[in-house]
C-alpha cells in the first residue's frame, strides 16, 4: 500500500530539512543487499552523522528541488540508498566503507558544494582526510620549522658552553 498525501509530504519536508543543513549528497543502488547488511549500513552511518534512507525518488527530487543538490535529481532512478551530511565527506566515506566489503552495493552518483560527482568523484572524496586530521597535519607543519629552530639553537649553545 502506497503513502497517503499527508505523509509524502511529511516525508519530503523530512528529507528536505536535512538537505538544507547537507554539504554532500551520495546515491547508491541497494539490490541484492541483505537486510542484515542494510541494517549494518545505517548503524555506521548513525554513529558518523549521517542520514541514511532508502526514499521513493519521486519525492527525493522533490526535495531537492529549488537547491545546490536540484542537478543530482537526474541520476535519481532505480532502487536507491540517499545518504546526506553535514560534514564534507561523512556520507561519501560511510557508503565507500560499506562498498569495499559488500560489492553488492554500487555508488552510482552524488553531490558536493553544488557539483554533480560520478562514482569515481565519490570514491575520491571518500578518501580524503577528516577535518580533523587535516588540521592535526596543519598545526605539524606550523610546528616544524619552530621545533627545528629551537633544536639548532640548543645545539649551538651546547658547542658554545664545550669550548
Amino acid at each position: 500500500m502506497g503513502l497517503s498525501l499527508q505523509e509524502k509530504q511529511a516525508v519530503v519536508s523530512e528529507v528536505s530539512a536535512q538537505v538544507a543543513q547537507a554539504q554532500t549528497i551520495v546515491l547508491a543502488e541497494y539490490r541484492g543487499i541483505a537486510v542484515a547488511d542494510i541494517t549494518g549500513l545505517r548503524a555506521n552511518a548513525r554513529k558518523a552523522g549521517v542520514y541514511l534512507h532508502v526514499l521513493k525518488n519521486t519525492l527525493a527530487r522533490r526535495a531537492v528541488q529549488g537547491t545546490p543538490f536540484e542537478a543530482l535529481a537526474e541520476k535519481m532512478a532505480g532502487p536507491l540508498v540517499y545518504s546526506i551530511s553535514a560534514d564534507a565527506v561523512a556520507a561519501a566515506k560511510v557508503v565507500h566503507e560499506f562498498a569495499r566489503t559488500n560489492d553488492k552495493l554500487v555508488v552510482k552518483a552524488g553531490a558536493y558544494n553544488g557539483k554533480v560527482l560520478d562514482a569515481a568523484g565519490v570514491n575520491a572524496l571518500a578518501t580524503v582526510p577528516s577535518k580533523e586530521v587535516l588540521l592535526a597535519q596543519l598545526c605539524g607543519l606550523l610546528q616544524s620549522p619552530v621545533s627545528g629552530l629551537a633544536r639548532v639553537l640548543g645545539a649551538v649553545a651546547e658547542q658554545k658552553a664545550a669550548a
